[in-house]
């Protein structure tokens, strides 16, 4: 059996869309790729098991449809796997039909957090096959592809529909039982690194890749993380398994930068043992690492290690300056951790990077600028050294969601617009739609003030931190354009299904 997976070109004036690997949909005007880990180890898996195995990823090898169409028609999959998100389920239900006109007797399957949400949707929308819940995707299609050619027992998590009497079935709820430990090393040549290795934002030192030590987040909590539902249950493999994957990485490939996408890297005993064993080994002076961290969770001392293993880009979820919607998401902690961990993080020698939201339906507006001043301040002071703001958007699946809906927040149910374009929920009375594009161009704004731009310049030692610094400068203005309040207006409707 020929196994695909897959990501069906989405041509669109917003630019190229970040769908795998992404916790939160954005399209950028300046592409970036980031490198699909679990689908990469669904690729990995199958072929480890015998199978036929195809990477299609026709965005990031900027691909055109008529393009993808001829790939897809000459490589004759039996299986098509196509990870989804909700700001291009549409297009997706669209390439399904597309696909199965090409060729008719090719199974679809439909992955991604958004299915995991609504799995028996798209058979009322698409042609598709099979839909696949939970975050398991590597061992739920290998299990679909046994079930298939031997007739192996489905795992919970499977929807399709039956023939016999058109109705969507299913074998009962996902279970995260795997053990990791039992995955091969992901086959990079296999799944075309190389397409993820310098588009990237996050890579300082190219050629880069990416790392999960983790499935997915050990704190998975927030109310507003698409893969809190997804992944809901934290297993990580052993820092000795993940320190060998760093040699292969170095030795085979020249990777110059790791970042791993645990939702939260692991701390404690773990982060101690994986820290010691990149000196022991002498892995921090061939590669440079990074990470996902919580504020508040780390003290000096384990900073300090990080920083003396060669951790460089270390991205905290810092979402609001403010305590009561930190409350309200679940985040956990303390609003006045954040410039605590950012000054022991940045006095141990990394680079903080942090990540906040606006558009909170309970927010004011001078609450929402509270997060801008945290950022410029953390700037100004030499704290934080990049950062990524975004609109809360309330993916279907996720507490806030739900939360969403019954509080009648949602002003469109319209999924290609929870792209982080415009705010889909309503705001607070005296905030307008203009205000939260313009609160989110000020985080990035924040960058600009003379203190900042003067300290990254008197920090220039290499030719790689000068490429660094006009990449990180177009990027900035990419993402003022995604933000732009020049973006035509879209009509705001509220849509409530009861």
């Amino acid at each position: 059996m020929k196994v695909m997976i897959a990501y069906p070109p989405i041509p669109s004036d917003k630019g190229v869309p970040l769908i795998s690997q992404n916790r939160q949909f954005q399209w950028f005007n300046r592409p970036t790729f980031i490198y699909p880990v679990v689908p990469a180890y669904a690729a990995s898996l199958l072929k480890a098991r015998g199978y036929d195995v195809v990477w299609g990823d026709g965005v990031a090898a900027l691909m055109k449809p008529d393009e993808f169409k001829e790939f897809f028609d000459r490589e004759a999959p039996d299986v098509v796997a196509i990870e989804a998100k909700t700001p291009v389920i549409k297009p997706y239900w669209k390439w399904t039909d597309e696909l199965k006109k090409i060729r008719p007797g090719v199974k679809v399957v439909l992955i991604g957090d958004h299915v995991t949400a609504f799995p028996e949707e798209a058979f009322d929308h698409c042609s598709v096959d099979y839909c696949l819940a939970g975050g398991d995707f590597d061992w739920a299609l290998l299990n679909l592809c046994n079930h298939l050619t031997r007739g192996e027992a489905l795992e919970g998590g499977v929807y399709w529909r039956d023939p016999s009497d058109g109705k969507v079935h299913n074998s009962g709820s996902f279970k995260l039982e795997h053990d990791l430990k039992l995955n091969p090393f992901i086959d990079r040549d296999l799944t075309r690194w190389d397409l993820y290795a310098v588009e990237n934002g996050n890579f300082k030192y190219t050629p880069g890749t990416y790392q999960m030590a983790g499935r997915d987040c050990w704190w998975g909590k927030c109310t507003f993380c698409s893969w809190t539902t997804t992944f809901n249950n934290f297993r990580s493999v052993t820092p000795e398994r993940h320190l060998d994957e760093v040699e292969i990485l170095v030795k085979k490939y020249g990777v110059r930068e790791i970042f791993d996408d645990t939702g939260t890297f692991p701390a404690g005993l773990w982060l101690k043992k994986f820290c010691q064993g990149l000196i022991d080994r002498g892995l921090h002076k061939k590669v440079v690492y990074g990470c996902n961290m919580k504020p508040g969770v780390l003290k000096q001392e384990q900073w300090d290690l990080m920083g003396k293993a060669n951790f460089r880009f270390v991205l905290f979820g810092v979402e609001s300056a403010n305590q009561a919607t930190t409350d309200r998401l679940l985040k956990g902690g303390k609003v006045e951790d954040i410039p605590k961990t950012m000054r022991m993080c940045s006095k141990a020698g990394m680079e903080p990077h942090v990540t906040c939201m606006v558009g909170y339906p309970w927010e004011t507006y001078q609450e929402a600028k509270n997060t801008i001043d945290l950022c410029k301040g953390l700037f100004n002071e030499g704290a934080i050294s990049t950062l990524q703001a975004t609109i809360v958007i309330p993916y279907p699946g996720t507490p806030l969601h739900r939360e969403a809906r019954e509080k009648g927040w949602l002003l469109t149910e319209d999924y290609d617009r929870y792209d982080m374009r415009e705010p889909v929920m309503t705001l607070m009375e005296g905030v307008r739609h203009e205000d939260i594009l313009e609160l989110t161009q000020g985080i990035y704004k924040s960058f600009l003030t003379p203190r900042f731009i003067l300290r990254k310049i008197l920090s220039v030692r290499t030719l790689a931190d000068v490429k660094f610094l006009y990449m990180a400068g177009t990027r900035v203005l990419g993402h003022l354009a995604d933000f732009s309040k020049k973006q035509p207006a879209r009509e705001t409707t509220a849509v409530m299904k009861i």
